[in-house]
């Protein structure tokens, strides 16, 4: 998880400096680590409820207001109601070009230092959006296209997948969020977009299993027997024949008759008129996706109040 310093932060939430240390010092809100030299470091998390705060108040709150309702109410909130600016989380343009540019031939050093620079200056949510799978995608159609080889894809793979798991790693387990499984079916090996969305649903306070690639959608079933989810959450990347298509769906619709089950990814969406008239979520972009875990969310908090 990144950490930021208070000049970044203002920057990132539109918050004076002043503001920032007033809110931190008044109402404990925030509590910034300290570095070794004693600057201010602020987490991801904080960023994020200081855009929440500010978004608040020009709603019509005040900031005392907000302070009695205390740091962990506000989180759930902001996490239920997190939907993000999607021309915000716009991809990085300029700096996927740079990126690209280093793979062929491939400079690693300065690859991984472009890249991780860029990362630690923006909260992670916002890298993974607008740098981490907008690169996975660009390096595959590369590849697609014959103009990298498979061993770069692997490499690009592989970074990503560390950045991913390495911030998720880091986040606390909410044992009382809502129960989140996340697989890829069998026959389904990409699985860069469900990690992207274990970080996103264990990020926003859901209480994550990831289940990983291929997994036999009877072995799902066997868990989900233990785990009794609120949500299953499958990708589809594989654009599959009209039979394996059948066979998938009804193997999914036996199991939407007992647990709530959504599919998203480049496959989820070509099935699309297959699932009109089930009980499967098709959700095609970010966007649903953030609608589908803010509903559940909201729907968790409130069984707990």
């Amino acid at each position: 998880m990144n950490k930021h310093r208070i000049h970044r932060v203002a920057k990132l939430t539109g918050l004076s400096k002043d503001v920032i240390r007033v809110w931190e010092r008044r109402y404990s809100l925030v509590k910034p680590l300290r570095s070794a030299n004693r600057y201010r470091e602020y987490t991801d998390e904080d960023v994020s409820l200081f855009r929440f705060l500010k978004e608040e108040l020009d709603r019509g709150q005040t900031i005392g207001g907000l302070a009695i309702e205390g740091r962990d109410s506000l989180l759930q909130r902001m996490r239920a109601n997190s939907i993000p600016k999607l021309l915000e989380f716009a991809p990085h343009s300029s700096l996927l070009d740079g990126l690209i540019s280093r793979l062929d031939p491939l400079d690693k050093s300065r690859f991984e230092q472009q890249l991780n620079a860029a990362i630690a200056v923006i909260p992670f949510e916002e890298a993974v959006q607008r740098i981490l799978l907008p690169l996975q995608r660009r390096v595959g159609e590369l590849w697609h296209e014959g103009r990298v080889n498979i061993a770069i894809e692997h490499y690009v793979t592989k970074i990503i997948q560390q950045k991913l798991f390495s911030v998720i790693n880091q986040l606390p387990a909410n044992e009382f969020g809502p129960r989140v499984l996340i697989a890829c079916p069998e026959g389904e090996y990409h699985e860069i977009g469900a990690q992207a969305v274990t970080y996103l649903a264990a990020a926003r306070g859901c209480h994550v299993y990831y289940l990983g690639p291929n997994l036999p959608l009877a072995d799902l079933e066997v868990l989900c027997e233990r785990v009794h989810p609120d949500l299953i959450l499958l990708s589809l990347t594989e654009t599959k024949s009209e039979e394996a298509a059948l066979h998938l769906l009804h193997n999914l619709r036996t199991l939407s008759q007992r647990w709530p089950v959504a599919v998203g990814g480049k496959g989820a969406c070509t099935l699309g008129p297959l699932l009109e008239n089930t009980a499967i979520d098709l959700l095609d972009d970010l966007g649903t996706l953030h609608n589908r875990l803010a509903n559940l969310l909201s729907t968790n908090q409130r069984a707990f109040h």
